[in-house]
C-alpha cells in the first residue's frame, strides 16, 4: 500500500466519520425533541387536571432552540410549585430524558418569571425555591431548558470506529515508512543481464547465489558496466584501477579480466571480449 493510497483512505475515513456523526446527531435531535414534546404535553395535561380542567387545550409544545422547550395553555390556570416539580421530574424520568434542566414559569402579560427551579442529577445541587407558594390563576408559559443532553451511543461507536481506523492507518504509515527506510538502507545494486552487482559490497548475485569479488574485480566490473557495449582502452583501464598505486601491471589486468569472464560465463547474454590491440568490451544483449 503506497503513501497516496493510505492518505486517500484516511481522507475517506474522516469524511465517513463526519457524515455518520452529523446524520446520527440530526436523527438523535429529532428523536429527542419528539420525546420531550410528548413528555411536556403530559405535564401540561396533569397541570390542567390538577386545576379540575379537563376540556381546555394544552398548546403545541414549541422548540425554542436545541435545548429549550415551551409549554403553553389555552386557558388560565393556577400552579402549585410542589406539583410542578414532581410532575416534570416524573414525566421526564419516565421518558428517559436527562435529569439536568432549568424550569421557568413566565407570566404571559409581562414576561416576568413567576417561578423557577433547577434540577440536577443529585439532590444536593438541585435548587427548588418557594415550593409552598401557589401561583394564582393566570396565564403562564412553562419553559424547560436542558442543561446537558445525552451523548448518542451511536456517536460513541462512530468515534470508537474512527479512532481505531485512524490508529490502524497510522500504523500502516509507520510500517510503510519503516519498510522504506529498510529498503533505502539496502546496498543499491546494478542489474547486468541476470546478475545483480552490489558495488559497495564487492559482490554479484546470480539466481540467489552470492559471488564474492575482489576489490580490483569490483572496480573493473564497475567500469565495464558504466561503459557497456563500448570499447575501453587497455591503458585507460590500467590507469583507473592501478594508477593510484603508482604501479602499472599489464599481466595483472589480464588475470582479472580472465577471472571476470569465468564469473560471468553462466549468463549467455553477457560477454567480456578482447578487442585485439585496443582493449576490452563488455557486450550485453
Amino acid at each position: 500500500m503506497n503513501k497516496k493510497t493510505i492518505l486517500i483512505l484516511i481522507a475517506i475515513n474522516f469524511i465517513a466519520y463526519f457524515i455518520f456523526s452529523f446524520s446520527d446527531a440530526d436523527e438523535k435531535q429529532q428523536d429527542f425533541t419528539s420525546t420531550v414534546k410528548v413528555s411536556l404535553r403530559d405535564v401540561g395535561n396533569q397541570l390542567l387536571l390538577s386545576n379540575k380542567d379537563s376540556t381546555s387545550l394544552v398548546m403545541p409544545v414549541l422548540l425554542l432552540n436545541n435545548n429549550t422547550y415551551e409549554l403553553a395553555f389555552q386557558n388560565k390556570l393556577a400552579i402549585e410549585p410542589n406539583n410542578l416539580v414532581a410532575m416534570i421530574k416524573k414525566s421526564l424520568k419516565k421518558a428517559g430524558l436527562p435529569d439536568n434542566y432549568l424550569v421557568e414559569v413566565t407570566q404571559c402579560k409581562d414576561k416576568e418569571v413567576a417561578y423557577s427551579f433547577v434540577m440536577n442529577n443529585t439532590v444536593d445541587t438541585s435548587i427548588i425555591p418557594c415550593k409552598g407558594r401557589i401561583l394564582p390563576k393566570s396565564c403562564y408559559v412553562v419553559t424547560v431548558k436542558f442543561i446537558e443532553k445525552p451523548v448518542s451511543n451511536n456517536n460513541k461507536y462512530y468515534l470508537l470506529l474512527f479512532s481505531l481506523s485512524t490508529l490502524a492507518l497510522f500504523f500502516l504509515i509507520l510500517r510503510k515508512k519503516k519498510d522504506t527506510i529498510i529498503e533505502d538502507n539496502k546496498a543499491p545494486y546494478t542489474a547486468i543481464g541476470n546478475y545483480k552487482f552490489y558495488e559497495d559490497e564487492n559482490k554479484l548475485i546470480f539466481k540467489s547465489k552470492d559471488i564474492k569479488l575482489s576489490k580490483k574485480e569490483s572496480e573493473l566490473l564497475s567500469i565495464f558496466i558504466t561503459h557497456k557495449n563500448k570499447i575501453i582502452k587497455r591503458d585507460d583501464l590500467m590507469k583507473q584501477v592501478w594508477e593510484d598505486q603508482g604501479v602499472f601491471v599489464g599481466r595483472s589486468l589480464d588475470t582479472y579480466i580472465s577471472k571476470l569472464r569465468k564469473i560471468l560465463k553462466d549468463d549467455t547474454s553477457i560477454k567480456l571480449t578482447n578487442v585485439h590491440g585496443v582493449g576490452y568490451k563488455l557486450e550485453v544483449k
